[in-house]
């Protein structure tokens, strides 16, 4: 067997290693269910107006939010946003919760970084 003959096989095992790593780090990086980010976009298209360039900043936003934030905290901070509305004492917990508070403070802190890159 030749030196290029027993390359060959070293090569083609190192190329498809690195493309499962590449497959595997592009799941890691889109956590989020299309729906979630379709719901956000859709959220955001009503408050900036519904036109092709809210579109383009919508979804870019969600983009930079989804590399920020794991989607378990997007789902947490959500939660927070939705229950911190209900009155009484319910919503005075998450309201008033240190680790509500800081699930929220991330997701604001993404939303600040995506703003500033996307719109």
């Amino acid at each position: 067997m030749t030196f290029v003959g027993s390359v060959r096989p070293i090569v083609a095992a190192l190329t498809a290693l690195m493309a499962m790593t590449g497959i595997t780090r592009a799941q890691d990086l889109n956590d989020y269910p299309t729906a979630a980010r379709v719901e956000y976009a859709f959220g955001c298209l009503k408050a900036n107006g519904e036109t092709r360039q809210a579109i383009e900043q919508c979804s870019c936003s969600i983009d930079v939010i989804a590399s920020l934030v794991p989607y378990e905290r997007y789902v947490t901070a959500e939660t927070v946003l939705s229950m911190s509305q209900v009155r009484g004492n319910l919503g005075s917990q998450f309201r008033t919760s240190e680790q509500a508070a800081g699930a929220l403070n991330e997701l604001r802190r993404a939303q600040a970084e995506a703003e500033v890159r996307c719109f």
